[in-house]
């Protein structure tokens, strides 16, 4: 079965940090970029940040950046996301995702993505 799983997701207070996983099965993992995306309720899905298949290159929103990092294990077909300083504001529900290019550096546009993960909600409190 070809899927995407994200976990890690919860409910943390404002400052704290969380890490998210995103373990690939059943599809090519290591040969493609990944990325993390999010939605809250009522807002479109909104670009986090995106890893190269290698590695080697990361990009982040400038919403997150300094606060999240994305990283990823390709022995493991997994991809991370490690959130700092987190807040109220980073309310939403997390996706990662495989970019569509193989060996490419990844996007920032939800388009370029073909697999994508059923989602962790993270709740940040004040």
């Amino acid at each position: 079965q070809e899927q995407l799983v994200e976990s890690g997701g919860g409910l943390v207070q404002a400052g704290e940090s969380l890490r998210l996983s995103c373990v690939a099965s059943g599809i090519s993992f290591s040969s493609y970029a990944m990325g993390w995306f999010r939605q809250a309720p009522g807002k479109e899905r909104e670009f986090i940040a995106a890893i190269s298949w290698r590695g080697d290159t990361t990009f982040y929103a400038d919403s997150v950046k300094g606060r999240f990092t994305i990283s990823r294990d390709n022995a493991n077909n997994t991809v991370y996301l490690q959130m700092n300083s987190l807040k109220p504001e980073d309310t939403a529900v997390y996706y990662c995702s495989r970019h569509r290019a193989k060996y490419g550096l990844g996007s920032s546009r939800d388009t370029e993505y073909t697999y994508w993960g059923q989602g962790t909600q993270v709740t940040v409190s004040s």
